[in-house]
């Protein structure tokens, strides 16, 4: 199949090569995003490739049918960017990658954990500047703390056994009970249990219109004080604004961020010689209890090639006419 590949980095390139071995697709590569004005590249291609800040709206799909592609290839597992009910209508088929590996993103979300409750990020800082004093870097056993996770698929299973190891206490939030987080110990309650009682939560469920903004104004004053948030589903889960209150006025003592409401014009690009517009963004940087990542808890060797793996054996199934089981 000919595929033309959007948003590709040089890792992305790298990956769906060694991957394409197996399958002998024809890969054009475009380090450009799928947008209106950059859709006439995909003229004569079957299919398009791209990532999760291409968004692909109804006009944007009409587009893509005019160049002559009949495939939507997401290399992700969220799918809130396309327009499928278009997609349906247009007769574009659209497939993704439902898993590449579940620990590279609970495996991060750990670090932020850690990373933001033993300061180390500070602590590297101080030493290199020759201050080793400990004032300030007080952080606490995970031992006992009390952990919830909303959302316990494949990602959030895998935290919960991570904290496991750790001691810690798990509560759960999600509409179907895993039975692997119940052997664990997990005890499922609603949203609003899981915000009142634990210490630390992290988000790890899709965006829907139900899940938009779940962390907002009305949900930050049920949680505990000093509460720490890591969020390295996706960044609109959170209200920004609302996030940004309740660490001035302490209600939240720590946030970890691999994901952020409006990343899209930011994540994956250097900025450092640009006046970063962004003011919530900048505001979020400047407090001392807050780490930001930019979208690398998915970035290991391993899902990359899972990735890439997953994502050509899709179009090959569509190609021979065969069922595709990451068919949305």
């Amino acid at each position: 199949m000919r595929v033309a590949v959007f948003s590709s980095k040089p890792y992305d390139r790298d990956s769906l090569i060694s991957a394409n071995a197996a399958h002998g697709h024809q890969l054009e590569f475009f380090e450009a995003a799928l947008t209106p004005q950059t859709c006439g590249l995909a003229e004569g291609f079957e299919a398009v490739c791209v990532f999760v800040h291409d968004q692909l709206d109804e006009h944007l799909l009409r587009c893509l049918v005019g160049e002559g592609v009949r495939v939507v290839a997401l290399r992700c597992a969220g799918f809130n960017n396309v327009d499928l009910a278009a997609a349906r209508a247009l007769g574009i088929q659209v497939v993704r990658v439902p898993a590449y590996s579940p620990h590279a993103v609970a495996e991060h979300a750990v670090a932020l954990m850690l990373t933001l409750n033993r300061h180390t990020h500070r602590a590297y800082n101080r030493v290199r500047e020759g201050n080793f004093a400990l004032n300030g870097l007080l952080g606490f056993d995970m031992h006992g703390k009390t952990v919830g996770i909303v959302g316990t698929g494949r990602i959030g299973a895998v935290l919960a056994r991570i904290l496991h190891g750790f001691g810690c206490v798990l509560l759960g939030a999600d509409l179907q009970e895993n039975p692997d987080c119940l052997a664990l110990g997990m005890r499922y309650v609603d949203r609003d249990t899981l915000l009142a009682e634990s210490d630390i939560i992290s988000l790890h469920c899709p965006l829907t219109p139900e899940t938009r903004h779940m962390i907002d104004v009305h949900s930050i004053p049920r949680m505990k004080r000093g509460v720490m948030l890591i969020n390295t589903g996706r960044g609109a889960l959170i209200d920004t604004q609302a996030i940004i209150a309740g660490l001035k006025n302490g209600h939240i003592g720590a946030l970890g961020l691999d994901v952020y409401e409006q990343e899209e014009h930011l994540f994956f690009e250097d900025h450092s010689n640009e006046i970063i517009q962004d003011d919530l963004l900048e505001r979020l940087l400047t407090f001392p209890n807050v780490l930001v990542t930019s979208h690398q808890g998915f970035f290991t060797r391993e899902a990359l090639t899972a990735i890439a793996e997953t994502t050509l054996g899709n179009l090959a199934r569509l190609e021979r006419g065969e069922p595709c089981p990451n068919a949305l």
